[in-house]
Formats: C-alpha cells, sequence, structure tokens
C-alpha cells in the first residue's frame, strides 16, 4: 500500500499522508512519496494548487527517527532526482511554484509542523496539536522551523516553543496566526478543499508570481523583492490571461483562465 495517495480534484492535486497505523510517521519512503507528488504538482501545467492532508485521526507523530537517525548522522538530506521537489523547500532554486492548502488534524509534530511552515494556507481541527520536540530527543529542527517559525510568530513566541518542545492548541495556533481556520473534527478537509478550488480558479501566472515575489521576500529581503515587481510583471501582462482578466472585467463577468 502507498504511504501517499495521491489523486486529482479538477485543478487540486490531493496529497494524503497514508501511514495511519504508525500516526503517519515518516520515514524515508514516505518522504521520498511526497517528494514525487510535490513534483507531480509543480509540472503538471493542468494542476494550479495542492491540499495535503492525512489519512486517519492523527497528521503525523513525526519523523521514524531509527530511519532517520543514521541520514542525519551523514549531515544532509536524501538525495532527490530532479523530478522530485523536497516537501519541506529547504532549496530555494528547487522549489514547489505552486500554492499548497494543508488540512490538519490531531497531533502534528516536529517534521509535520514543518511541512505545515512549508504551506500557504492552513486551515486546522479543533483537536490540533503542534510542537517541535525535537530538544526533548537531544537533536534540533533541520526541516526549516528555526528559520521560518519567528518569521511568521515572532523571535520571542518561536523560542517559547522551539526551545521547549509544549504543544500548541489549535486555538493558539489561530491566535499567533499560525492556521487561517479551526474547524469541527472532521470539517478541516471540506474546508480546505472549498479553499484550494478557490484558488484554482484564478489566474494561475498571477499566483504563481505572487507566490514568488513573496518569497523572495521572505527569503532575500523586501528589497530583492521590490527590485523585481515591475520586471516581472512584463511578461505576465502579454499572457492570455490577463488578456481575459480585462476582457471579463469589461464584460462584467467572472473569468477563465487557461495558465498561457
Amino acid at each position: 500500500m502507498s504511504k501517499v495517495t495521491v489523486e486529482r480534484d479538477g485543478h487540486v492535486l490531493l496529497i494524503g499522508m497514508n501511514r495511519p497505523e504508525k500516526r503517519n510517521a515518516l520515514d524515508v519512503e514516505m518522504y521520498l512519496e511526497l517528494a514525487a507528488a510535490y513534483g507531480k504538482l509543480h509540472r503538471d501545467p493542468e494542476l494550479r494548487c495542492g491540499l495535503i492532508f492525512a489519512h486517519g485521526e492523527h497528521f503525523t507523530a513525526g519523523l521514524d527517527l531509527v530511519q532517520w537517525a543514521p541520514i542525519f548522522s551523514e549531515g544532509k538530506m536524501p538525495d532527490l532526482d530532479d523530478d522530485l521537489i523536497d516537501p519541506f523547500g529547504l532549496d530555494e532554486d528547487k522549489r514547489l511554484s505552486k500554492p499548497l492548502v494543508m488540512a490538519v488534524q490531531g497531533i502534528c509534530y516536529t517534521i509535520g509542523f514543518e511541512m505545515l511552515l512549508n504551506t500557504d494556507v492552513r486551515i486546522a481541527a479543533s483537536n490540533t496539536r503542534l510542537a517541535q520536540i525535537e530538544v526533548k530527543r537531544g537533536i534540533y529542527p533541520v526541516g526549516g522551523a528555526t528559520v521560518r517559525l519567528f518569521q511568521e510568530i515572532g523571535w520571542a513566541n518561536a523560542m517559547r516553543y522551539l526551545l521547549t518542545g509544549d504543544e500548541i492548541t489549535a486555538d493558539e495556533a489561530y491566535r499567533l496566526g499560525l492556521v487561517q481556520e479551526v474547524t469541527e473534527v472532521g470539517k478541516q478537509f471540506d474546508r480546505a478543499l472549498e479553499i484550494a478550488h478557490r484558488i484554482s480558479k484564478q489566474a494561475p501566472l498571477g499566483v504563481q508570481a505572487v507566490l514568488r515575489s513573496a518569497r523572495i521576500a521572505q527569503v532575500y529581503g523586501n528589497k530583492a523583492a521590490l527590485e523585481r515587481l515591475f520586471p516581472d510583471i512584463g511578461p505576465i501582462m502579454k499572457s492570455e490571461d490577463a488578456q481575459e482578466g480585462i476582457k471579463a472585467f469589461i464584460e462584467r463577468r467572472e473569468a477563465v483562465f487557461k495558465g498561457r
């Protein structure tokens, strides 16, 4: 049985963690399957948005540490073929170019929390519990949390949880801005899918440009992002989608975009 399910729903790719008997603990095989799914979303022009979720009661209990300990000892993540995309987006030159919505429930520890930080919109069930517990295991987070968490919730808030390993409840995650909505248990997937479909109806070139611009600011700073605004919009203005957007505005109708 595949440890990651992959299914199309219109222009949305559904990516499901599928090891519920182990609380979706991430082993190396699951990591590679996730990387393949992210690669599919990245390359396929008909796919405009992704939705990452988990089968079972919990998103993930974290890493299958017995498998990962020898890899961490080598000082690097597993090598990925060119058609795969790292689910943690650690290489900025090879990062998923399309939006990713996340539906999360139950326990979401360590690497799951870091997957969340590499998504763009997050919907949490009310029983969600986030935690970076690496310091309780004698290690530290290597999936991006030490860089991204303080950017989202501030230095002291991030250190409060990174240095203690304490849990963050769904309500606290919402207060901090880590998740955008909290739903009843069992309704997080449907709400996340609704948002993913709304994103997929927008102009793909424009959506991807938004992500690219924001990520330049996140990684390289505001000045670098500001310098790219007008140079990068030039080619988009020549696209079919830009012309459709203007035409739909004039005709007072919903635009139908093709991604070109």
